[in-house]
């Protein structure tokens, strides 16, 4: 592939419901462009995006996709993303990474969550769009109605400049809206000029006018001559269109069949027409040397910069850091600085991905984006610059992953293997994190949602040959006491010479501290206990905390007091003041009524309007407390509760399917709380039978 300038690149990042056609679209768009001569197919299992084993399996798409495309004299970097909400991060490293969408739509589908989600997105990172309407040699397909969805949505910015003509339920051609011409197709990417039928004259009409009235609004000069009846010219309208698709102020929407390439080549040239080159739009780091704003503007004149936005781990061709050149020209034999990392890199050859499938190239201009092979010390979010000119740029947003499954490796001594391919695969995505809960004696795996574990542990399985038993994980409760107790122990034992002689007489009660296992304090009088065996009193306690009488949970907020007890000049050691505390804890704990602590999260939950009685009912059966709600913009409450930590067990997939996909949430630990005593009872009874 040859070298293009800045001004020759568009970086496009395809969005949408997940299975509305964003795969398809990327396959049609390479065979209409003549990238390849045959069209893979999702069913077929051989398009070019969807190469991992798990994505052809599955028939979807999980991790973002690099598809460039040689169109009208421009490069144009797609960027296929999963719909599926699972794969958040993938999306989110392709969004920072693009300078326009296209937000993909399915005619038989219509508006669906994943279109208000990619509108969403677009807007927090105010990205230039358009609709591309699929499936409309669906027979059941509606345009009309797609486009009526979007405008009762979004209002008069939605602007369609295609019209399908469909005759038997089947798409054969097109009216181009801004030309007011009709097209019949006659073969693939192939046109011919038609009349246009009788019966799309009234909806033309329709889509004409707002057309027209979006473009009138762009100046006065045409708002006058739109109010006298002028005609704007097919230049005038796409000058105008440009402008405003820039700005955000029209969205353009077009259609076609991605299965029989139809209306492909029609988004080709609208996305090199009305979307901005990269040098279009502003990108600023900070200069390390002279910590200051480096405004970087994708200028090619300016010192070699790039930001690395998703990293691919292979184990068959190894790992590629996909960059995006924010200044500058990228060459193979440069020598890199990673300012994050304080390390050189040395690239040695850049490569255009296709897929999988690396091509190398000589140069990369600013505004473009490639991969470099083999980075040691450098990591997804970092910047690659050079030592005299040190830059960085923010960290893309990321969301967090809530969700989490304890993980059992099935086969001993696989552990290493599995530590090793989670790191590599952590490394891949940025939702995914692997915890080591020592407390609980657990590994735990956090992730986006049920469907993001369950891959991964299919992926540990196909690609590393290692397998995990993903499970509930156990919840850190703790125990404290509620009463006062008062205790008299004797550890005693004679065997031959030496014995052992420890006594203490203590007093347990709450301290009123959770956050502290244990508060100590000694009221001996007259030596009955010599104060060298209090270290050895308090290092019983310290070792008692760790599993208290109850349930084998750490203990919390108790204050011991030792108040009196006896030594033998012979038989006392250290040993036995321990021994004697130990007992004396367990017993006195025992009969200070003690109570297992379960841990409360504040939890914070996002969903429309409509949905709120439903989610708050949920938070009642989880035994959650609402605090409160509290409105936001585009017709959400943010409902705010305080909830007991294993009510959240499957709460993702839960708040998902009660909103249909619109519910966010997020929480955090918050205290400890005494457990009902049905939780207590059944979770006793739980550690009894583990023992």
């Amino acid at each position: 592939m040859k070298v293009y300038r800045t001004d020759e690149i568009r970086n496009v990042v395809l969005l949408g419901h997940g299975g509305s056609g964003k795969t398809s679209l990327a396959e049609a768009m390479l065979y209409v462009s003549g990238a390849v001569s045959r069209m893979g197919k999702i069913s077929e299992s051989n398009t070019t995006s969807d190469f991992d084993k798990e994505e052809q399996k599955r028939g979807f798409s999980i991790s973002t996709s690099l598809i460039p495309i040689e169109w009208e004299k421009a490069k144009i970097n797609i960027l296929d993303t999963p719909g599926y909400f699972d794969f958040v991060g993938e999306v989110e490293e392709a969004v920072s990474a693009a300078d326009a969408a296209v937000i993909v739509v399915s005619g038989k589908a219509g508006v669906q969550v994943g279109t208000e989600k990619a509108w969403e997105l677009c807007d927090k990172y105010q990205l230039p769009r358009m609709i591309y309407v699929t499936e409309m040699d669906m027979y059941d397909a509606s345009f009309r109605q797609v486009v009526e969805d979007l405008t009762s949505r979004y209002g008069k910015k939605i602007a369609p400049h295609f019209q399908p003509i469909r005759e038997n339920e089947k798409l054969v051609g097109y009216i181009n809206i801004i030309k007011n011409a009709g097209r019949r197709y006659t073969g693939v990417g192939q046109r011919e000029e038609c009349e246009i039928p009788d019966y799309c004259l009234p909806n033309l009409k329709i889509l004409r006018d707002s057309l027209m009235e979006a473009v009138a609004e762009t100046s006065e000069e045409f708002m006058d001559r739109y109010f006298e009846g002028d005609e704007f010219s097919v230049e005038e309208i796409r000058s105008a269109m440009r402008t405003e698709v820039m700005d955000g102020d029209i969205v353009p929407v077009a259609m076609g069949s991605n299965i029989q390439a139809q209306g492909v080549a029609n988004l080709l040239s609208d996305i090199v027409r009305f979307f901005p080159s990269p040098n279009k739009r502003s990108c600023a780091g900070i200069h390390r040397t002279k910590n200051d704003i480096f405004q970087a503007d994708y200028d090619f004149a300016k010192a070699k910069s790039a930001y690395v936005f998703k990293t691919m781990v292979d184990p068959f061709i190894g790992k590629y850091s996909f960059v995006k050149v924010c200044s500058g020209v990228l060459k193979g034999d440069d020598v890199l600085y990673n300012a994050d990392s304080d390390a050189e890199e040395k690239p040695g050859k850049l490569y255009t991905m296709c897929g999988n499938k690396p091509t190398e190239v000589s140069e990369l201009f600013a505004g473009d984006i490639g991969a470099i092979a083999k980075l040691s010390n450098t990591r997804t979010g970092d910047t690659l610059s050079t030592k005299n000119t040190p830059v960085t740029y923010a960290r893309t947003d990321y969301s967090v992953p809530y969700t989490y499954m304890k993980y059992t490796v099935n086969s001993k001594g696989d552990e290493d293997k599995v530590s090793q391919a989670l790191q590599r695969m952590m490394a891949e995505d940025v939702t995914l994190k692997a915890v080591n809960d020592s407390e609980n004696k657990q590994s735990l795996l956090y992730g986006m949602g049920d469907q993001h574990l369950e891959i991964t542990a299919s992926k540990l399985a196909s690609r590393y040959k290692v397998e995990i038993t993903l499970g509930t994980p156990k919840v850190a409760f703790r125990e404290t006491i509620r009463k006062k107790s008062d205790v008299d122990t004797k550890y005693k034992k004679q065997s031959g010479g030496h014995g052992q002689y420890g006594h203490v007489k203590m007093r347990f009660e709450p301290s009123g501290d959770l956050e502290k296992p244990y508060v100590f304090e000694e009221e001996v009088v007259g030596g009955a206990v010599p104060k060298n065996y209090f270290p050895a009193v308090e290092k019983g306690l310290q070792e008692s905390v760790q599993r208290g009488p109850l349930a084998g949970y750490p203990v919390v907020g108790v204050k011991a007091v030792l108040y009196d007890g006896s030594y033998h000049p012979v038989d006392s050691s250290e040993m036995a003041f321990k021994t004697a505390t130990i007992q004396a804890f367990k017993k006195g704990l025992m009969e200070a009524g003690p109570v297992l602590l379960e841990p409360i999260v504040s939890l914070k939950v996002t969903v429309p309007d409509d949905y709120t009685g439903d989610i708050m009912g949920d938070l009642n059966k989880r035994r959650g407390r609402v605090l409160g709600m509290t409105p936001v913009s585009g017709g959400k409450q943010i409902i705010l509760a305080d909830i007991p930590m294993t009510g959240l067990f499957g709460y993702c997939t839960v708040l998902r399917s009660i909103t249909g996909g619109r519910g966010t949430y997020e929480y955090q630990f918050a205290r400890y709380e005494q457990a009902p005593s049905d939780v207590q009872e059944k979770e006793i009874a739980a550690r009894a039978a583990e023992e």
